[in-house]
């Protein structure tokens, strides 16, 4: 028999990601359990990692706020796999986004001055903290990706003359490719490798108060297929290309998109976010395109879903709905964010980071963001199989991953008032457990658990 672990965490706070007791684990006398079958000789997608964005409000708080003694402890507890959540993903703005103190791009003019040779790139802004994070991310957990999104490009390039607004101009398409190329060799020049880029952060939405703009399926087409794919691979750049980067709700985009003759040979899948739509949209699009893969890169907490039992509850389903339907990853948005919501250009902000740090009182507080987190990314690692098991939708949700390692790992979300005792069986082999009403567990275990059937 090998020895199950599990961690829970409740709706009542009572259980933060804390490890039971093995004397938890129950025997075979309840009757009725809710049976969770798992069949790791069904593999589905490999899994590249979890995680959020240093943002530049979260790198800011972190690096500029923080005395170096609870920037140390908030960066072990983030991404150390032991002694913290060991995240292992980051989805990095190029330039601006909303969570900053001011917009800014990496080759900003005045206005009515262009620079189509991009002899003004520079990443100094990024050198001053968001570096140092992600640097310091990486000692931590060396199995990090980075995938890079722009809110927009700098504003010369639009037709606003404005980071804010507009869409990009015909004439620069070439020149924003070599953006991108010049922003990953100067990340690499910094000992920060590129795994992935999106094109453009929600392209179907024009923000009024920060940067964005508005980019067509046949401008993505056009842009990645004639300029942004042939400058990588001119320039022997390896990231790789992933189209849309929006809401579950419009499907169409990503279709037009891939199936782009000259666009698709460039574009490794599709990336989602979870503000409209069903997660079901995933796997629509996996079935039409199952050479294409698929992540989800962002879900903000926020003041629209009140914590801690709407929140948890909603990201926990997120977490599960969006890997059960092919996702490679689960990204939440802001890393840190301070007791106003900030730093932001936004005339008001409702986002929740992980951590609130109160920059008065240097008071670091750990949200439920960090929680729900912490039970895919301290247990499921990088180049993990998601594995086959049944599921209850809103009832008793499910997924399971096989580590590279043979290590089994099994998130169940109970959205039930009431406990339920589940049985879990892994091919002749099973164990039961009582799980809390209204919590989550996530439980670990090597091959052969339990005791045959």
């Amino acid at each position: 028999m090998q020895h199950v672990q599990v961690w829970v965490t409740t709706v009542d706070q009572s259980k933060l990601l804390q490890p039971c007791e093995s004397s938890e684990f129950i025997g075979e006398k309840e009757t009725d359990p809710f049976t969770i079958h798992i069949d790791n000789n069904k593999m589905y997608q490999q899994m590249d990692g979890f995680g959020a964005s240093f943002t530049d409000a979260s790198a800011w708080l972190m690096f500029k706020q923080l005395a170096a003694s609870a920037r140390t402890e908030a960066m072990i507890k983030l991404f150390d796999p032991v002694d913290g959540i060991g995240m292992t993903f980051l989805r990095q703005p190029i330039g601006a986004c909303d969570f900053n103190a001011f917009i800014y791009s990496n080759d900003d003019m005045p206005p009515g001055e262009t620079d189509e040779e991009l002899k003004h790139f520079s990443i100094s802004h990024d050198l001053e903290y968001t570096i140092p994070a992600i640097k310091e991310a990486l000692k931590l957990n060396p199995k990090i990706k980075i995938m890079i999104s722009p809110w927009s490009p700098p504003g010369w390039m639009k037709t606003s003359d404005h980071m804010i607004g507009g869409t990009l101009k015909p004439e620069y398409y070439a020149v924003y490719a070599q953006y991108f190329v010049k922003f990953i060799q100067a990340y690499e020049q910094e000992g920060i490798p590129i795994y992935a880029v999106t094109i453009q952060n929600e392209p179907g939405y024009e923000p009024k108060e920060y940067p964005g703009m508005i980019m067509r399926a046949d401008e993505q087409i056009r842009f990645i297929g004639e300029y942004l794919g042939p400058a990588f691979e001119l320039n022997n750049v390896h990231a790789k290309i992933i189209c849309y980067d929006h809401n579950w709700d419009v499907l169409d985009y990503t279709r037009h998109v891939l199936n782009d003759a000259k666009a698709s040979p460039y574009i490794a899948g599709s990336a989602w976010h979870c503000y409209g739509g069903n997660s079901a949209a995933m796997t629509e699009i996996h079935d039409e395109f199952p050479d294409k893969d698929i992540w989800f890169t962002e879900a903000s907490g926020g003041e629209w879903i009140p914590a801690f039992h709407d929140g948890f509850m909603n990201q926990m389903k997120d977490l599960i709905r969006s890997t059960r339907n092919w996702a490679k990853s689960v990204i939440w948005w802001n890393i840190a964010l301070d007791e106003h919501n900030g730093p932001t250009v936004l005339s008001k902000s409702t986002c929740r980071g992980l951590l609130k740090v109160n920059r008065e009182s240097g008071e670091i507080i750990y949200n439920l963001d960090y929680y729900t987190m912490g039970h895919i990314s301290k247990f499921v690692f990088p180049g993990a199989f998601r594995i086959d098991s049944n599921t209850f939708e809103d009832d008793l949700e499910t997924v399971a991953f096989q580590n590279l390692d043979g290590s089994q790992v099994l998130i169940i979300s109970n959205r039930l008032t009431v406990d339920r005792t589940i049985k879990v069986q892994c091919g002749s082999y099973s164990f039961q457990h009582k799980l809390l009403a209204e919590s989550a567990a996530t439980y670990t275990w090597r091959e052969v658990v339990g005791q045959k059937k």
